[in-house]
């Protein structure tokens, strides 16, 4: 049986098809997580880490939910998740999964400082299904301030640069896609990383999920 890892861009309401053997192959993915983000980086000698912000895995736990979480300039609010297995047919142990994390806000202050601007993002969602048949992953944002004027659809890996004062600060990949052997499926809905004219070094994600297909 062939699988496949379908790309489901809810916040376009479009849905594409992409086998796995379309990119190079990857390292296994978990069987089903999801989170609202997390992010690790230095500035001026200064570490800031904020772990995946209410993780959930069908392996459990199989949910979780933060408050507000600030550190660093990096905002994460009200972050709920669920990771859950359903049984479709007993007799032969067929399951489905669905990972699922929201989030009521996310903010980013760091930029400011370099002339950069203040990024929000409110009620957004990142969802990953799974059959036996392969995976698919969707996300959707209920508003976007600082980084607007996105295309719709939005594509695969899509890069926005974030300049200000120190020229490029950062650079904001949306809809990343990470696919690997046996229709497993990987997403950050954004992907925030520092660049040297921010003064800063390493990373932040908002809305991370993957899932694998089921057995």
């Amino acid at each position: 049986m062939t699988r496949k890892a379908r790309l489901g861009f809810v916040a376009a309401a479009l849905a594409a098809a992409l086998t796995a053997g379309a990119v190079p192959a990857l390292a296994a993915t978990p069987p089903g997580v999801a989170s609202g983000g997390s992010a690790a980086f230095t500035r001026a000698g200064v570490r800031t880490t904020i772990p995946e912000v209410a993780r959930c895995a069908v392996n459990g736990p199989t949910s979780a939910t933060s408050g507000t979480i600030t550190q660093g300039g990096v905002e994460f609010d009200g972050v709920t998740s669920t990771c859950a297995t359903t049984v479709v047919d007993p007799a032969h142990s067929v399951t489905t999964t669905k990972s699922e994390a929201t989030g009521d806000r996310f903010e980013l202050s760091a930029l400011i400082a370099s002339g950069g601007p203040r990024v929000v993002i409110t009620d957004y969602r990142v969802t990953c299904t799974a059959t036996r048949d392969g995976s698919a992953v969707g996300w959707a944002v209920g508003g976007l301030v600082g980084l607007t004027g996105l295309p719709s659809p939005v594509p695969r890996d899509y890069v926005r640069e974030i300049r200000g004062d120190g020229g490029l600060l950062a650079t904001a990949t949306f809809n990343e896609i990470t696919l690997s052997r046996g229709g497993g499926i990987a997403l950050n809905m954004l992907h925030l990383r520092f660049q040297p004219g921010s003064g800063m070094a390493g990373d932040v994600v908002v809305g991370a999920t993957a899932c694998a297909a089921t057995p």
